[in-house]
Order: C-alpha cells, then sequence, then structure tokens
C-alpha cells in the first residue's frame, strides 16, 4: 500500500503531519508525493478562518476525485477543520472514509487499520489520553528541506482572543516536557538541522501550566548550547509574555535571531479589550521600546486585524497612525473574518465587507512602503544568509534569508555571483539593493 498526505495551513499543523509520516514509515507502509498513485490519502486540514476553510474544502474534494481517476481507495481528513465539522464532513462528503480530531494524529496506524477493514468513522479523542506513562516522542518525518525543522513546544491555547476559534479546536495550553523539547531538538540537530523553528500557538506561555513559571527563556539558553545549531528563529511570541528575562534571552544568546514575531492584531485599546487582548496601546509601545533598547539590530514583524466589529474610522486611523509610528519591518494584516462559536462572531456593529477590504488595501499599502523603506536602508549592509536554492538557468544567483526573515512568511534575498554554493550553506552578503518584500545582494 501506498499513503499520500497533504498539509494545509500552518507550522504547528505541518509538525502534526511529519509525526504522521513517521508513525506511517514505522508501519513500514510505502509514502508516496504522488497523490494518483497513492492508495489512501490524508488530508491535514486548517479551519482558522473562512478562506483556510475554504482551500481545505477543496483539497478533500480534489484529493477525493483520485478515487475515481487513480488508484486511491481510502481518504482520511484529519486536522482542525476535521475537528470542528466531523459529522458534516462525513456526511458531506461520500468520498471520506475518516474523520479524526486534533488529539488523534499519533493514532493513525491505528485509523488507517480500520479504515482499511472497511470501517466508515470519526474519532475525535485520542486513544493515548488515558495512558498515565510519560510521552514518548513520536518520530518524525521532516518536509522541510534538511537544513531546517519546527520545533513545537506546546499544543493549544489559554489565550481565548475572541475572534479565535483556535482554544475549541486545539484545547487548553499544555507544554511539552522540557526533556522531551531538549530531546527533539536535539535528534534534529544531530540529522543537520542548522535552524530550529520554535513554535506554539502562543511560545511565551511555555512551561506556566507544568512548572508554574514561564521558561522559554531557560530552553533558549538549553537549546544555544547545541553544537551543530545555527540559527534559533521563535515565533508567536505574545506580548504580555515577554518578560525582561526573555530580552535578555534575545539579547545575549548567540544562536537565537534577532527577530521577535509579535502579533499585536490593533493599537485602539477598545478594540484591544473586545478583542480579549491583554496588553493596552501604551503597554505594547513601551515593550517595543525596550526590545528595541536593549536588542541591537532586532527585526519585527506582527499582524493585524482590521474590520474587527465595532472598528470605527478613528479607531483605523489609529492603527495607521501607530504603524507609521512604529515602523515595523513587516507586517501581515487579515481582513477580520466571522467565524461561528466565537465570542466576536456575536458582537454587534460587524464591518461591511467592502469597508473590510479598503482597509485592508489600505493598511498594506502603508505597510509596504514602510518595508521598502525600510530594506532601502539596509543597503551596503552586510549579513550572513542562509542559502536556500538557485536559479536554474543561471546557478550563480541563488536566494536564502538571513536572520531577519522566516521561511514562508517574508522575502528573500537573492545573490549574485554567488559561485559554488549549495542549499543550507551560509554565505556573506553585500545587499545592493532593496524593495519592498526582497533585497539584491553580492556575495562578499
Amino acid at each position: 500500500m501506498k499513503i499520500g498526505l497533504v498539509s494545509l495551513g500552518c507550522p504547528k499543523n505541518l509538525v502534526d503531519s511529519e509525526t504522521m509520516l513517521g508513525l506511517i514509515h514505522e508501519q513500514q507502509i510505502t509514502i508516496t508525493n504522488d497523490p494518483a498513485e497513492a492508495d489512501l490519502i490524508i488530508i491535514n486540514t486548517c479551519g482558522f478562518i473562512e478562506s483556510a476553510k475554504e482551500e481545505s474544502i477543496n483539497t478533500i474534494l480534489q484529493m477525493g476525485e483520485y478515487k475515481t481517476t487513480g488508484t486511491c481507495k481510502y481518504l482520511i481528513i484529519t486536522g482542525c477543520l476535521g475537528q470542528r465539522y466531523a459529522e458534516e464532513l462525513l456526511e458531506n462528503i461520500p468520498e471520506a472514509d475518516a474523520v479524526i480530531g486534533t488529539e488523534c494524529y499519533e493514532d493513525i496506524a491505528y485509523v488507517i487499520q480500520r479504515v482499511t477493514h472497511g470501517e466508515r468513522f470519526i474519532m475525535l479523542e485520542s486513544l493515548k489520553k488515558a495512558e498515565l506513562a510519560p510521552p514518548i516522542p513520536a518520530p518524525r518525518i521532516l518536509t522541510t528541506p534538511d537544513y531546517m525543522a519546527y520545533l513545537k513546544i506546546a499544543e493549544g491555547c489559554d489565550n481565548c482572543c475572541s475572534y479565535c476559534i483556535i482554544p475549541k479546536l486545539r484545547g487548553p495550553y499544555v507544554s511539552k516536557p522540557f526533556e522531551q523539547v531538549l530531546g527533539e531538538a536535539k535528534a534534529l540537530v544531530d540529522k543537520g538541522v542548522k535552524e530550529l523553528i520554535v513554535v506554539a500557538q502562543d511560545t511565551t506561555r511555555y512551561g506556566e501550566d507544568l512548572y508554574g513559571k514561564l521558561r522559554l527563556p531557560e530552553l533558549l539558553s538549553e537549546l544555544n548550547k547545541l553544537e551543530g545549531l545555527k540559527w534559533i528563529r521563535v515565533m508567536y511570541c505574545y506580548p504580555n509574555n515577554f518578560t525582561d528575562d526573555l530580552i535578555e534571552a534575545f539579547a545575549s544568546l548567540d544562536k537565537v535571531c534577532k527577530y521577535v514575531d509579535l502579533p499585536l492584531q490593533h493599537a485602539s485599546d477598545r478594540l484591544l479589550s473586545s478583542m480579549n487582548r491583554y496588553d493596552t496601546k501604551s503597554e505594547v509601545e513601551a515593550l517595543l521600546n525596550k526590545l528595541r533598547q536593549r536588542i541591537p539590530g532586532i527585526t519585527i514583524r506582527t499582524t493585524f486585524i482590521v474590520g474587527f466589529p465595532g472598528e470605527t474610522e478613528a479607531d483605523f486611523q489609529e492603527l495607521k497612525a501607530f504603524v507609521e509610528a512604529q515602523r515595523f519591518d513587516n507586517a501581515g494584516v487579515f481582513s477580520y473574518s466571522q467565524e461561528e462559536g466565537t465570542v466576536a462572531a456575536d458582537l454587534p456593529e460587524q464591518i461591511d465587507t467592502q469597508i473590510k477590504e479598503e482597509r485592508f488595501h489600505e493598511l498594506m499599502s502603508l505597510q509596504a512602503q514602510i518595508s521598502e523603506d525600510m530594506h532601502h536602508n539596509m543597503e551596503d549592509m552586510i549579513l550572513e544568509v542562509l542559502v536556500e536554492g538557485c536559479d536554474e538557468e543561471n546557478p550563480d544567483l541563488v536566494f536564502g534569508r538571513s536572520y531577519k526573515e522566516a521561511p514562508n512568511i517574508d522575502g528573500s534575498i537573492f545573490v549574485e555571483n554567488a559561485g559554488s554554493v549549495q542549499a543550507g550553506e551560509f554565505i556573506k552578503v553585500k545587499i545592493l539593493q532593496g524593495f519592498t518584500y526582497e533585497m539584491v545582494g553580492e556575495r562578499i
């Protein structure tokens, strides 16, 4: 039997997909990248916002067609969409043989066995949940390039932002045991991984539930000791738990990228309160000032939501002024998505779609100009670049990232006259030109 897997959504979902692939491989089942030749296809879905749900549904239907045009006999739906709409999916998509939830990744071998014996079912609770034995790290088959990997340090979320469905899909925040995380990290570095990207729904909360204190600074300090590791990149940091100890870790640990991913969502205190965020604008401004003072060369990326229920024109102008003043290196902008089952979905004063779109484009345009200015200011700067690939027609033109760019989120640096260099190598690059999302440099 051959099994294919499609992973959608965030890097945290990708780690779950890699875990399933590892468990499938342990069963000595062949894994294929070609769905047309797969006997069984797994779709690990995302159900975060409307556009993600649409992509997941379209992918499920597309993969379902291989039951007619390919060799596929079985289709399994996993992930957040499966957790959220299990009954509807099984009822309305006859091609689906099983829908399993976000707790059940490590039961994938059992699920496959049941499906291939002709069962059609829903499974939303893990068989392993009742086990009292300490968790054994599941194997992973990396789907990222061999020089980088995501390190997931926790499951679930306790923040309960009013617009977000994740706590209902993923459950409460549960940190992975400290030693288990270090063991996983060491195993990845032993395989040749040079960049570890630390992820969770909220990385800054790590350890609070298990140990009664925030242990991300301590974790970064231990990861920093791993021989052979070059970069540690931390994603999904929440401002309310960005302590002085964590700032010191970013400032002092040489392998920790001076790159802070800090989703802020808005600048209006009234809307931040309505979003159930824990910070005021003045508290965020104080944190940003502290980060910039204590971490020289810091890059700050953030995300914002426009069109949240009750957002007035004055609120939006306050957000624009905040973005203009703070000059973030990179910012993602999302139009508010009214998600059923969230507190915000039932709020009055839902914003018209056209107004949301106008505000989205206006804020994106402002940020694009800021990013371009920031990149212009980097001309003549020398950066260490992780090479990720080359132009097929011109092998001397390579592209990659510095500490300032996260994979699949930020732009790339294109390097001319790079000479003989392989993906995964680090080279020194002088920036020649900066554009909105990319930069061009030469190897020195």
